[in-house]
């Protein structure tokens, strides 16, 4: 299994990160990751029953803006938070959205 594609800090755009961030699925997965750190993404159980295949969406499009990192450790895919670049990019941005989202249930 190749490598995920994870964009250099320095070509992620703000729109892209903030379409990320403006699905309410997508911040569910983000708040999480805030709260309790890198998980495998078979470890989510998003509200609303959403399927594995959109799951698996939600999680590529946080990863393509730039948002998280996914690490492939075998068969298991880990997701965390890109924290340190984010902030790095757009300063204050990760911390105000984890403060304004839902907490995940």
């Amino acid at each position: 299994m190749r490598e995920p594609f994870h964009p250099p800090v320095e070509e992620l755009e703000l729109v892209s990160v903030l379409h990320a961030l403006s699905d309410p699925t997508r911040l569910f997965i983000v708040r999480t990751l805030a709260a309790e750190g890198e998980r495998t993404c078979g470890s989510f159980e998003a509200p609303g029953g959403v399927s594995a295949a959109t799951l698996s969406h939600h999680f590529r499009v946080l990863r393509e803006a730039g948002v998280t990192r996914t690490r492939i450790d075998g068969k298991c895919r880990h997701t965390s938070l890109r924290r340190e670049e984010l902030e790095a990019r757009f300063p204050g941005l990760l911390e105000s959205v984890v403060a304004a989202a839902p907490a995940p249930a």
